[in-house]
């Protein structure tokens, strides 16, 4: 199957009908992830209160990504059957009832992972809707920058929310914390229940989904493998390519951070070491934070590029540059504090720069008919296979130090180099 696009009748890109519901599936998504994030932020509190084991905190803290992972790919399934609005609606209660429910009634680890777990499956269905709205609403032509925007969203509002969960949970208590971060997905329901957010009517003749169509599992089966051409399978490929690197790269980033840094802190004297919060300071945590707020730039540009040229040519010059990335940033990192900041801003930015790179290239290889669904396995292929790439990572680190651990992941970005391009030469359909 060649690649796809969405010719649509509606107005031009960005105009108000357009903007209004980017807006309206940004504020969703946004709104969402001020719950998502909010138990990283409290993690040492609720650990500390209910006397978790670290192996038990990690479970508590798992099971929202095991909920996400489990419902993605159906809820990707019912976007492409109802309207994207009424999946958010749910999606977000289900989001903001598990929170709720994890603040005001959870007392130790048995209940409170079940209702992480519960949370997770809600948020599932609040991303997807969005990136199929986005695929379907936007031509080619400006699908990336939009697409930019969209991701930009989760990544201000996954910071914002540990600085706002910190901040409540030191004034107050953590469920105080909890609690308020939900009233903004209340606000996401409200939105997503009544404004226009229907993806599929750039696709559909009736502004409407197909409601009558099987949602059977011989339906699910039929679909999928309606949707698994080669080239959407090459395209899952690269998918995992970026998870795995992602992944790994960014899992042990901070640790290793501070060991490159332990020297050049102390050269720069970035605080007074007698000073009463010199014990409690981390730079390595300021300079990886700094590398996640330059990705957000990378978000927009990689947006705009994936605008100008093909998203995949575009893929394959970025896993280029990553893989360049990969290979020096240990000898940067230990060259001087000034090529370590250096090379984590442009690892930031890359990395981040792939997001609505592969987004926009999954929209050009899917069907319109069954775009909730390839999203549902995208996000499958990056957060759940790309998970296995903080595993590797740490294998990695264990036998052949940083060194080399930076050397073997640069395997991931060179191998989605040649897969992009592959896809970009027109060489798979």
């Amino acid at each position: 199957m060649a690649p796809s696009s969405s010719a649509s009748s509606s107005p031009l890109p960005f105009e108000r009908p357009r903007t209004r519901m980017l807006a309206v599936a940004s504020a969703a998504l946004f709104l969402s992830v001020l719950v998502w994030f909010n138990y990283s932020a409290v993690l040492p509190l609720v650990v500390e209160e209910w006397g978790l084991s670290g192996t038990r905190a990690g479970i508590v803290f798992g099971a929202f990504q095991a909920g996400y992972l489990l419902a993605i790919v159906p809820a990707g399934l019912l976007v492409d059957r109802h309207s994207a609005r009424y999946v958010v609606a749910v999606g977000a209660t289900g989001a903001g009832l598990g929170s709720l429910a994890f603040a005001l009634v959870a007392d130790g680890f048995l209940v409170g992972t079940l209702f992480r777990f519960l949370a997770g499956v809600g948020m599932s269905g609040v991303y997807v809707p969005g990136m199929r709205f986005v695929a379907d609403w936007y031509d080619p032509a400006d699908r990336g920058r939009a697409m930019g925007i969209y991701v930009g969203t989760y990544s201000v509002g996954s910071g914002l929310t540990f600085l706002l969960s910190s901040a409540i949970a030191s004034a107050v208590d953590w469920r105080t914390a909890t609690r308020l971060l939900v009233v903004p997905a209340v606000v996401a329901i409200v939105y997503a229940a009544t404004a226009e957010f229907d993806g599929t009517a750039a696709v559909s003749t009736d502004g409407g989904t197909d409601a009558d169509a099987d949602l059977s599992l011989s339906g699910f089966v039929a679909d999928s493998r309606a949707l698994f051409t080669a080239g959407f399978a090459m395209a899952m490929l690269v998918v995992m390519m970026n998870g795995l690197f992602y992944r790994g790269t960014l899992t042990f980033l901070p640790d290793m951070l501070g060991g490159f840094l332990a020297d050049a802190a102390g050269s720069v004297r970035v605080i007074d070491p007698e000073s009463p919060v010199a014990e409690e300071f981390d730079l390595s945590s300021y300079v990886y934070s700094g590398l996640l707020m330059v990705g957000i730039a990378g978000q927009f540009v990689g947006g705009k590029v994936s605008d100008r040229v093909s998203p995949t040519l575009g893929l394959s010059a970025v896993f280029a540059a990553l893989c360049v990335v990969a290979v020096a940033f240990v000898p940067a990192a230990e060259t001087g504090l000034v090529t370590l900041l250096a090379a984590s801003a442009v690892l930031g930015f890359l990395l981040f720069a792939l997001q609505p790179l592969y987004q926009a290239t999954i929209a050009e290889y899917s069907p319109p008919d069954d775009r909730g669904l390839s999203y549902g396995y995208t996000y499958l292929a990056s957060f759940g296979i790309g998970a296995t790439g903080a595993a590797i990572a740490g294998f990695l680190l264990s036998t052949v130090g940083t060194d080399g651990t930076f050397l073997a992941l640069a395997v991931f970005p060179a191998t989605g180099a040649v897969l992009a391009l592959s896809m970009a030469r027109s060489w798979v359909s």
